[in-house]
């Protein structure tokens, strides 16, 4: 028998994939529990947990249609836990003729596979995933020529290219193509957020191998009560839910963080999506359909299709243009590391602890707590985004890093010098108190500057700007904050510095 060998990697899991069209006996499809994916960064519990449960699914599944599967688990006694090692392993024991994969969405992979293929003296192919709009270098060739890469026009152009919320003659639909600013609403307590949606699943037997298997992870486990998606059903069912019941809201409070609502009306879709069990036309298009249909405002449904149609197919276009080499971009040479309270959320900064525990319980917080409590205290403090970008990758269920580091290193820290964003997502105490109500009740005082009890983010906020001057004194969109500057007395600027150090160096103890 002429054996071809075709590896499924844990985020490829498409059911619907050309390659399972129809069972044949010359193929065997391979999936593999490794300790290579498990530690390349310490991860959360639920990650290791969902990604091993979904490829067990869909390798049933593939069984259950007559398909040849092997499947490696963790514990396995012939498992070498790397790709390669157990590659060798079964090319040899089913004397393949044939090396298949499909086109891994993370450069470390991608370069690692394409290697063993140009070793092997056996035919090998790469396939497309048939998951994206856009093609790897598709976002480069339309950058070419151009002095910034801006979000904007290309996902402007991906509404025209796929006749998304458009009329016939390509015009958006409502007269404009971006409703942001009618999307940044707080939000007041009600309406109250949906009832979660997500799947239940026992999952304590698996999590009980992965432990036995020796693999470290971080973060709850909840495996007696697992949340989240095995197969593309349960996303769909999901996906309706979330378009029924949160997505008329989405748009005005899709920037709101509260204490009382970690979900509020996210979706949390993206580890399907992003493990390719949900196709994200199908969510763009179901979405569109509602909006159509007149169950949901235009500015909710325009607001959620672009973090897909646009902002995804965007970065990961960022990703491949700048791998390899992104992940070591550090434009302000910040090198202090993450504070004990990254992996406990302990500390008596409010909107930190309830973020990063909301990381630490669910494997998920949304892209505010993320990008604005998270991540702008990083860069305001100088963590290093290296220690940061792992942390992200770790710690997120749906962190994958083709979409997380762009995210991070890009968006979140401005560490390439502003070749993705065009300004650093930072702000003061005076932004999360208006989006939130992370305030009430802190330790610290929000509109403190300097003194033992005033908020962090306010001296560390001036000071950066301080700081970066030279570098950022001439960026357009920092004009207010440098002309508020300009204002300030010598002495309250030296005060503020002077915060700013002290916090620097007692961040453990904040």
């Amino acid at each position: 028998m002429n054996t071809t060998l075709k590896l499924i990697l844990g985020d490829q899991l498409n059911c619907r994939h050309s390659w399972f069209a129809r069972p044949s006996p010359d193929v065997v499809f391979v999936l593999m529990e490794v300790r290579q994916e498990t530690d390349y960064v310490l991860h959360h519990a639920q990650k290791i947990i969902a990604i091993f449960a979904a490829m067990r699914d869909l390798a049933r599944r593939l069984r259950e249609a007559g398909h040849r599967v092997h499947y490696v688990t963790i514990d396995d006694a012939d498992n070498r836990q790397s790709l390669p090692a157990n590659l060798d392993y079964l090319l040899a024991h089913y004397a393949a003729v044939g090396f298949a994969w499909q086109a891994p969405d993370e450069w470390r992979l991608d370069r690692q596979l394409a290697d063993y293929a140009a070793g092997l003296d056996i035919a090998t192919r790469m396939d497309d995933s048939e998951h994206f709009y856009a093609a790897r270098h598709e976002a480069a060739g339309f950058f070419e020529g151009r002095a910034a890469w801006v979000m904007e026009p290309f996902y402007r152009h991906m509404r025209k290219r796929h006749g998304v919320l458009v009329g016939e003659a390509g015009a958006p639909a409502g007269g404009q193509w971006n409703f942001d600013h009618d999307n940044r609403e707080a939000w007041p307590g009600l309406p109250w957020e949906p009832a979660d949606a997500r799947p239940r699943h026992d999952h304590s037997a698996l999590w009980r191998t992965i432990t036995a298997a020796g693999v470290r992870s971080f973060g709850e486990p909840q495996a007696g009560d697992f949340r989240w998606p095995l197969n593309r059903e349960e996303a769909l069912q999901q996906l309706e839910r979330f378009v029924q019941d949160a997505l008329p809201h989405f748009g005005r409070y899709q920037d709101a963080m509260s204490l009382r609502a970690w979900r509020l009306f996210h979706s949390l879709l993206s580890f399907a999506m992003n493990s390719k069990m949900l196709d994200p036309r199908t969510v763009v298009e179901r979405v569109e359909a509602a909006w159509r249909d007149g169950a949901v405002p235009l500015a909710s449904a325009e607001g959620y299709i672009r973090q897909i149609l646009g902002w995804r197919e965007y970065v990961r276009g960022v990703y491949w243009q700048r791998m390899p080499g992104y992940d070591r971009l550090n434009a302000f040479g910040h090198n202090a590391p993450l504070p004990h309270w990254f992996w406990s959320g302990d500390t008596r900064m409010r909107c930190l602890a309830t973020a990063i525990g909301q990381s630490l319980e669910h494997a998920h917080s949304h892209h505010i707590n993320r990008l604005m409590v998270i991540g702008n205290f990083a860069l305001l403090a100088g963590l290093s985004p290296q220690e940061l970008h792992q942390w992200y990758l770790g710690i997120y269920i749906d962190a994958f890093e083709w979409v997380e580091l762009p995210n991070t290193l890009g968006m979140s820290q401005y560490a390439d010098g502003g070749l993705l964003a065009t300004k650093p997502y930072v702000s003061s105490a005076a932004y999360i108190d208006r989006m939130s109500d992370y305030c009430k009740g802190c330790h610290y005082q929000k509109k403190q500057r300097t003194g033992e009890r005033a908020c962090p983010y306010n001296a560390l906020y001036w000071d950066f700007f301080l700081r970066n001057e030279q570098r950022l004194g001439k960026n357009h969109r920092l004009g207010m904050v440098y002309r508020q500057l300009g204002r300030m007395s010598d002495i309250d600027k030296q005060a503020l510095q002077k915060q700013a150090d002290a916090t620097r160096a007692g961040l453990a103890e904040l």
